[in-house]
Parts: C-alpha cells; structure tokens; sequence
C-alpha cells in the first residue's frame, strides 16, 4: 500500500513533510524500535516510563523511516510526520490496515486473574467445535499444533497485528487473546473487529503503573467503551464487586450483555446461571442453566475459580455463534492450562503437588480455596512476591497464606532489581509464623519432602514462566527454572513420581 492509501484506509489525514509528501511512497513496514526501521517503515515514536521514543526519530528517519507517528509537538525533520495527540492510537489505526487479512472471529478477555484460562479455554472449546482457533496472552501464542513464547501478556501493537495476520494466512479463523490493563492503556490491541469481549474480576494488581483502583479499572473498560466492535458482546463474570459497573459500560456502549455466574445481571440478554457446584476426585460437577434450560457438567478442572474461567469461554463462544449444545459438552473435556493448578507431581508420601501462577492477595485465596476441598491433611504452601512491582500486595498476600494454609514457606519469586531479602521480609509481615527459605529449588524440596499422604502441596507465583529474573537493566539476568520442573525433580529425589 501506498502512504496515501493507507491513511485515507485509517481515516488520517495525509502530512505534508519529507520524501513522502506526496503520499505515492510504498509503505513496507511498521516499527517502534527504531533499530527495526527499514527503508519504507513508518515509524512510531511514543513517551515510555523509561525511554522517549520521540529521541530515537532521527535515528529511524536515517535508517529510512517514510513516515512517524508521533506528538504534535515532536521533531520530525525528513519523514512525513503523523501528529496525533494519541500517537499510540494513530499508530494502531494504521497498522492495522497494513497487516491483513486478519482471523474472521477475535474475542479479548480482561480482567486481572482468569484471562491466561479463560483465552486457552475459548480456544480449545472453538477447537472441539471444528474451528481454527488460537489464543494469545501470557503462555504465548497457542494453536492445535504448539505454543510460542511472546514475552509478554499483550504484546506491542506491531507484533500483535503481525502475529494475527500470520495466523489467519496460516488458515486461523478464530483468536481469543488476552487484554491486560497496560495493553489497553497503550493502545497494543487495537483496529481488529473485536466480535465479543469477557471480564473476569478486579482485584489488586499493578498500582505501580495505575494511579489507583479507579484508574485500574477505567484501563480494563476501554474493552467495552472503545475495542469491542460496535454490534459486539460483552462477557461479564456477574459474582464480582465491579462486575455491575462492568455491565454498565457494556449497556452504555450498546453491546450484546451475556453474564456469567450465581448472581446473573437480570438486565442481561442472555446467561449462563451456576445453580449448583460440587468437588468430585478430578474436577468438579455443574450444574447451570442457559436459554431455560437445566444442564449438567462433569468439568475436568478443580477449583470454583476454574469453574468461573470455564464457564465465562463458554459465554464467549455462544456470544460469538457457538451451538449451545456443542460448546456445554466440549466444557467437560478441555484440558488443564498449563501453570494453572497444574498437578506436576506426587511425592513418596503419595501428596499430589501443583504449580500455580496466582499472584495477587485474590488470586492466592482462589488458588488455596480450589484446593482445600482436596486435602484430607495440611495444605502446604511455598510462594514469594515479584520485584519492582506493587509492593502493597505482599503483606495482603502473607495474611492470606497465614489464614489458608497449614504450613506455609516463603521464597523469592522474581526478585528483579529489588534485594529479595526485603521482599520477602514486607510478605513475611503479613505471615510472621512462616517458614523463609530464599532459594526457591530448596523451598520447594523442603515443601515435597514434608508433605505427607493427605497433605497437598501447592507452589504459587510463577506458574508457566520457565525463568527467574534476578537484577534489572544491564545487570538483568533470567536463569532458568521451572517451578513444575523443579517440583518434579524433587519427588524423583526422593522416590515419587510426576503426574
């Protein structure tokens, strides 16, 4: 496409400005590192909490950048310039007339614990239904053959729209990704038609970035007020405390309204209703109601947060066009998500150990609660606080270790810049009775080698993630490790076995 072309597409106006001007150029490319920039780029150059894109123009004019897209007042000498208040926004509205075709059906889930689920779910249920489907978010990009790292929950808005485009030339007609809070705020996910969009919950998470909890949120509503197409829906889990407010924006908006829960929104077009919920030795029995009618289901996963995960992919897809009948009875045979109460081994006691990413105060609790229900003994439990984010969470996540859990083992998690000694002293503020083993490989073989029959052993924190990130900047270091892994190892060592 030509400059021209692709800003009339975008709707932008086409700058005067540099060898471009006249807007006949091919454009070849989009960047926002200006050492990827090529001849034909356009270029973005955003304010960042460490770095001003806008110093790096020059460099991607030399590099042959033929257009930016930048501030009003940047300095754009040599290359049209794209001047846009909301530069991260003109940027995406761009690229994603650029990165085509892109997959027919795009769900997104927002929310601060459930989203890595609650994407793998929808797709594995889109999967059983026939589709070819993927999910993007924190476990990378997943499809029915592998799953590829991204690095990041959301990735940038140029490897977002890439990716997606790849799928869908790769034959992907369906996508559900992840919208986190920061994804949304930097505009990382935007220009697709976005059929219907989830909340799952908000609880604590992220106060280094957002101002406050109000701010935390108005970053989560951006999915309904401005990225779910216009004749979307919205997916809103109903039994949390912003979930009404959530509903709200969804009906200001116009969109489709599906609640998910016990406490449906009665307002709602449609729901699925959780009228019963019973532990059974490898999952769980439901019992929901759709469309007036009553039905059962034998979910394969443990935990009422798994339940709510389950239960909201399922409202994804029927808001998107499933067949009811298909979608209720694919639930009662997906698979666990990795990193999410994932069973990794059992020890020569025969104590089952699981691996979790929960990493907020709500998270914990959730994680702890799915699994009480299982223990006959302790619960025992080995969990830290990462570095270099909200440190007003650890105490919070030390009470609720000390209250959930019979033995509980605090160790470092991603320490990152910060002393892990500190960290773990403002977690162990909240759990004064607690173990303190720094090194997580010791924590967590001390933790398998207690555990006996009936206790249940559960490392927290981490999840999927396959390294620890130690120091920041130049002095960062990510060594690896694996929490199931490591958990493995340690029942071999000692006589039992992975699971």
């Amino acid at each position: 496409m030509t400059l021209r072309e692709l800003a009339e597409a975008a709707g932008l106006s086409l700058p005067d400005g540099g060898p471009a001007q006249s807007g006949g150029a091919t454009v070849t490319g989009f960047a926002i590192d200006n050492r990827k920039v090529a001849p034909g780029t356009v270029f973005g150059a955003f304010q960042g909490a460490r770095a001003n894109g806008e110093d790096f123009i020059p460099a991607a004019v030399a590099a042959g950048a033929l257009a930016v897209v930048a501030r009003p007042e940047a300095r754009v000498e040599g290359a049209a310039h794209f001047a846009d208040g909301q530069p991260r926004r003109a940027f995406a509205r761009l690229a994603a007339k650029f990165f085509t075709p892109v997959p027919e059906t795009v769900a997104a889930v927002t929310g601060t614990n459930g989203k890595t689920s609650t994407a793998e779910l929808t797709r594995q249920i889109w999967r059983m239904a026939g589709h070819r489907a993927a999910s993007i978010g924190t476990l990378g990009v997943t499809t029915a053959d592998e799953s590829v790292p991204t690095g990041l929950t959301t990735p940038d808005i140029v490897t977002f729209l890439a990716t997606m485009s790849g799928l869908a030339r790769e034959g992907v007609t369906h996508v559900a990704y992840e919208a986190s809070s920061h994804g949304l705020h930097q505009y990382r996910n935007e220009g697709l038609r976005v059929a219907a969009g989830a909340f799952t919950n908000l609880s604590r998470e992220h106060l280094d970035y957002h101002a406050d909890m109000e701010d935390y949120f108005a970053a989560k509503m951006r999915l309904f007020d401005e990225v779910v197409s216009d004749d979307g829906a919205a997916v809103i889990w109903a039994d949390d405390a912003w979930s009404r407010r959530a509903c709200e924006h969804a009906r200001k908006r116009g969109l489709r309204l599906l609640t998910v829960g016990e406490e449906v929104e009665l307002q709602a077009r449609q729901s699925i209703r959780l009228l019963a919920r019973s532990a059974t030795q490898l999952g769980q029995q439901l019992e929901i109601e759709w469309d007036g009618t009553r039905r059962k289901v034998a979910l394969p996963l443990i935990g009422a947060y798994q339940a709510a995960n389950a239960l909201v992919a399922a409202g994804l897809v029927l808001a998107t066009g499933g067949d009811a009948a298909a979608t209720f009875d694919a639930l009662g045979r997906v698979q666990p998500v990795r990193g999410r109460l994932e069973r990794a081994a059992i020890s020569r006691a025969g104590a089952p150990v699981y691996v979790d990413y929960a990493h907020t105060p709500d998270a914990l609790a959730a994680a702890i609660a799915a699994l009480r229900p299982h223990a006959a003994g302790r619960l025992i439990l080995v969990f830290g606080a990462g570095g270099d984010r909200d440190q007003g969470k650890r105490p919070e996540m030390g009470r609720v270790a000390a209250t959930g859990a019979e033995v509980v083992v605090v160790t470092d998690d991603n320490p990152r810049g910060e002393d892990p000694a500190q960290i773990r002293a403002m977690v162990l503020a909240g759990c004064p009775g607690a173990r303190e083993i720094g090194d997580r490989r010791e924590a967590i073989a001390a933790a398998v080698a207690e555990a006996g029959r009936d206790d249940i052993v559960l490392i927290a924190g981490k999840g999927h993630e396959q390294g620890q990130i130690i120091g920041r900047g130049d002095a960062m270091r990510v060594l690896a490790f694996d929490d199931a892994v490591v958990a493995r190892e340690s029942a071999a060592a000692m006589g039992g076995e992975a699971k």
